[in-house]
């Protein structure tokens, strides 16, 4: 096969579009690929990437998981969470875990869904209007706001901030993973304690890695809000406007979903599998280690292509179809081993409850596709603008 046909620039918006082709034809013919414009690795085939995510002592964590991270050399400070290894890490999250317990995120469903109405019931009536505007960016800053504590007034700010550095990832030797804005809010609830994340992060005690019973530091639990606040803006948005583009695609199957509403988490879930938010996710190699026959360097950076492992052939039966009544099985959407998303559940709610939502109002739907945009970064996806015809 010509090089070309293999070529994959990860900052190169033209791969963006429509990835997925050449992401097949990596997988299959370049299953540990090497970019040398950028210099790094990357697996592609359903078991290397497993492989990859889970062995936590070759593939590092701890300088980040963009390539742009890993790139600076540097560690990151701590409480950003996914970007630690384990014993660490596993500290840490167990400082979330009960946030997102099963129970705690089904007794969300409520105030989902009436946030979720809020923001769909003053469009009734009209015949188009922008899903991402509308819903994608507003829903899910409004719950991961609601959790942890940030007030009203402060939401779109936060999440405006946390968006922005997405969307312009650092090339200097400093990297800004932190909020400071979000500071006073955090001091704020130092004297006035609330039932949120925020107040819990502040309170929790816990033996860190030094065997030391302590509390949190402010820097830590702001490191904590704003991590969990980026999480729960990005991802949740970007699942929503892949679920109404991929449905636009496949007006039979959304017809399907709009005649029986118990179709509809299959088809968040084949949404998943098929648009991942982040496409790609990064690590550090700790060591020389042996793939394919070739040696990848310690020191190297490799790049794990999610999006095309959920799409391996090896894993699924006909794998780029789109089917909402697929069976079950395990996807990397949500990564595995000790980084396995923690907001997984609460994604998949609010997927839900988005949806039904949506399909109430509107049970058919076309994207003027001429004005949608799409957003790219090197390790992350989804429509930046996202213009439904509705009638």
């Amino acid at each position: 096969m010509d090089a070309d046909d293999l070529y994959w620039d990860p900052y190169d918006a033209s791969f963006a579009a429509d990835p997925w082709p050449r992401f097949n034809r990596i997988r299959e013919h370049a299953p540990l690929y090497y970019n040398a414009l950028h210099d790094f690795y990357a697996v592609s085939r359903y078991a290397d990437v497993e492989r990859v995510l889970t062995d936590t002592q070759t593939f590092s964590s701890a300088r980040g998981v963009m390539l742009e991270l890993i790139k600076l050399n540097m560690e990151m400070p701590p409480g950003t969470l996914i970007m630690e290894d384990p014993p660490v890490h596993n500290i840490h999250r167990q400082l979330l875990a009960a946030v997102f317990s099963p129970r705690r995120v089904a007794a969300l469903e409520p105030r989902i869904r009436e946030y979720c109405r809020a923001c769909l019931d003053p469009l009734v009536g009209e015949t188009r209007f922008d899903l991402i505007e509308k819903l994608g960016l507003e829903l899910p800053m409004k719950v991961i706001s609601m959790l942890l504590g940030i007030p009203e007034e402060g939401q779109v700010a936060f999440r405006d901030a946390v968006n922005d550095r997405v969307a312009n990832m650092p090339e200097a030797d400093e990297v800004m993973l932190s909020h400071e804005a979000m500071g006073d809010y955090i001091d704020w609830r130092y004297t006035h304690p609330s039932d949120d994340v925020m107040t819990e992060l502040i309170n929790t005690e816990f033996t860190d890695e030094n065997g030391v019973t302590r509390t949190l530091t402010r820097d830590e639990v702001l490191m904590y809000v704003t991590v969990l606040g980026g999480a729960g803006n990005e991802t949740t948005g970007r699942l929503i406007g892949f679920m109404a583009s991929t449905l636009a695609k496949h007006p039979d199957q959304l017809a399907e979903v709009a005649a029986d509403p118990s179709l509809v988490p299959g088809a968040v879930e084949e949404v998943l599998r098929l648009e991942p938010p982040g496409p790609v996710n990064a690590r550090y190699v700790t060591r020389d280690v042996e793939l394919h026959g070739q040696t990848v360097p310690g020191g190297s950076a490799m790049m794990c292509m999610v999006g095309a492992a959920n799409r391996d052939p090896r894993r699924y039966d006909d794998p780029d179809r789109f089917d909402i009544r697929r069976p079950k099985s395990m996807h990397l959407t949500f990564i595995l081993g000790p980084h396995y998303c923690l907001g997984s559940a609460l994604a998949r709610l609010e997927g839900r409850v988005a949806l039904e939502e949506i399909l109430r109002r509107w049970p058919s739907w076309e994207v003027d596709w001429d004005e949608a945009k799409l957003q790219h970064t090197s390790s992350v996806r989804g429509w930046e603008k996202l213009p439904l015809v509705v009638g």
